[in-house]
């Protein structure tokens, strides 16, 4: 079963909870943890080259990231491809290169270029239907059936809630395997996309409900920007707590490299 099956069959138990990750180690210790997919994050991505989320980088750094990840793991990896990184002949480029490098799933968005992070003001989106031609451009990219082409709209903050679900339904339509509305930032807007959305596959990006809420809810796959940023939270205290005092505390269970040469290694002696 390849990794999109994988995942289409996981999807039908129930949500899918996949944590943000940005390279091999991480991912590894997500599939260590009993996580059943795991997500290749676009900020994370940008962020490991020292770079914000605004566009900075392309196909060939994110779909190179995306081997890397997929090939460090054995649970599907659901990926940022931005925006499809142009036309309708681009996104076929974009769909083939995700694809050979193992993911389970991608997600364009209907952003115009340069992109920015879903959470950043400033967005500005393309006209629905040029979004409409992207998607289906994806959808006849795929050599498998079982790549899951999940369309995103980046539309809700500049042009609103109902311009942003039409769209929603509109990518669906023209053959999306399923919808993400990002920039939800309150828990009653991932409520209201659970009802204006309801019976369409949907991904949750969100802190604002648990897992057993996304659950309820109805959404197919939960990711959980939180544990990113608090990566990135740990790692500036750790390196402040050096500067400040010249020691890092680590718990004693932890001050070896042995256990995580083992989990890399996938050695279990």
């Amino acid at each position: 079963m390849n990794s999109g099956a994988r995942l289409r069959e996981l999807m039908d138990r129930g949500t899918v909870v996949a944590p943000f990750v940005f390279d091999g180690v991480q991912a590894r210790l997500a599939e260590a943890a009993g996580f059943k997919a795991v997500y290749m994050t676009g900020f994370g991505t940008a962020a490991s080259y020292g770079l914000p989320d605004m566009g900075l980088i392309g196909l060939g750094e994110m779909s190179a990231n995306a081997a890397r990840i997929a090939g460090a793991v054995g649970v599907p990896v659901i990926a940022d491809a931005d925006t499809g990184y142009g036309n309708e002949t681009n996104i076929a480029r974009t769909v083939a290169l995700y694809e050979r490098a193992g993911v389970a799933a991608l997600h364009i968005e209907d952003q115009d270029w340069p992109k920015r992070c879903g959470f950043l003001e400033g967005k500005r989106v393309i006209p629905a239907g040029e979004m409409v031609l992207k998607v289906r451009a994806a959808v006849a990219a795929r050599t498998s059936p079982d790549l899951v082409i999940i369309a995103r709209s980046d539309a809700y903050q500049p042009n609103g809630w109902d311009d942003a679900i039409a769209r929603l339904r509109d990518y669906r339509a023209a053959g999306a395997d399923m919808v993400f509305m990002d920039g939800l930032k309150t828990r009653e807007d991932v409520e209201r996309a659970a009802v204006d959305l309801a019976g369409v596959p949907q991904l949750l990006n969100s802190w604002l409900v648990t897992p057993e809420e996304a659950n309820r809810l109805g959404f197919a796959v939960y990711i959980h920007l939180g544990l990113m940023l608090r990566h990135f939270s740990d790692f500036r205290r750790a390196l402040e707590e050096l500067r400040d005092s010249g020691r890092v505390h680590v718990p004693e269970a932890d001050l070896s490299v042995e256990p995580v040469t083992r989990l890399l290694r996938r050695d279990d002696a």
